[in-house]
């Protein structure tokens, strides 16, 4: 055979296999690589959440050492990526073939639902919105800033005004309940706390501080609108500070 063909028939699978390796790359975003902010319309206003992080800067040790809650903010907007990389530690997917997430749950049947309030949040209209994990994205279930109407089903809170962003917790007790009976209540109420550490933490490791409030009373299920078989929870204001 020409020495030549030979070194042909040899370098184009090679090369094929390069391209693939590299259009891989480029649908998964580089790996690590963060992706964008995308909003779109399905049926209501929608944003595809940046990749979280999995690798920060801070240890665990440090951010559990360190950990406060903050009850006064700085009027300073938080960017996407601290918004998405918040929700994500709260109840992001962490094993995409069983829908395991990062915090643990009773029978893995996730009765808790999250939401985020945005009122100052680089790149996204305010409004509150559910979060989807699966999707790692939010779908907008209130227009407008509801910040002082969340102060207010909380008694009057200031910090929830102040903050720029707040998660809020709902849950569907009827999950755990189904199967556990009435002591599936309490692993929904054990289950939101493991979730609020992991806020706690993550909030911790990006340079902002948080506050969880558990006096969120029932007007709250309006203000968010709610779904009748969900029941509100936790509120917790998320924020930078001196």
């Amino acid at each position: 055979m020409n020495k030549k063909l030979l070194i042909v028939l040899i370098l184009i699978p090679a090369l094929v296999l390069s391209l693939s390796a590299g259009c891989a790359s480029a649908k998964s975003g580089g790996g690590t690589q963060k992706g964008e902010l995308i909003a779109a319309e399905e049926p209501g206003l929608t944003y595809y959440l940046p990749e979280p992080d999995t690798d920060g800067d801070m240890s665990v040790e440090s951010a559990l050492e360190n950990r406060r809650s903050v009850r006064n903010f700085l009027d300073k907007a938080l960017s996407a990526d601290q918004l998405s990389q918040i929700l994500w530690a709260a109840y992001g997917i962490t094993e995409p073939n069983r829908g395991l997430r990062t915090a643990p749950s009773a029978g893995a049947l996730y009765p808790l639902e999250i939401y985020a309030v945005a009122g100052n949040v680089e790149g996204i209209e305010s409004g509150a919105y559910k979060y989807i994990p699966d999707s790692h994205k939010i779908m907008m279930v209130a227009e407008n800033d509801v910040r002082d109407q969340l102060s207010g089903a909380v008694f009057n809170q200031r910090m929830v005004s102040e903050a720029p962003a707040a998660i809020f917790y709902s849950a569907v007790f009827s999950r755990t309940t189904e199967r556990y009976g009435d002591r599936g209540s309490h692993f929904v109420y054990i289950e939101v706390g493991h979730s609020a550490q992991n806020v706690y933490l993550q909030a911790e490791a990006l340079g902002l501080g948080t506050c969880a409030i558990g006096t969120v009373t029932d007007d709250a299920r309006q203000i968010m609108g709610l779904p009748s078989d969900e029941e509100p929870l936790y509120l917790m204001p998320i924020g930078y500070y001196e």
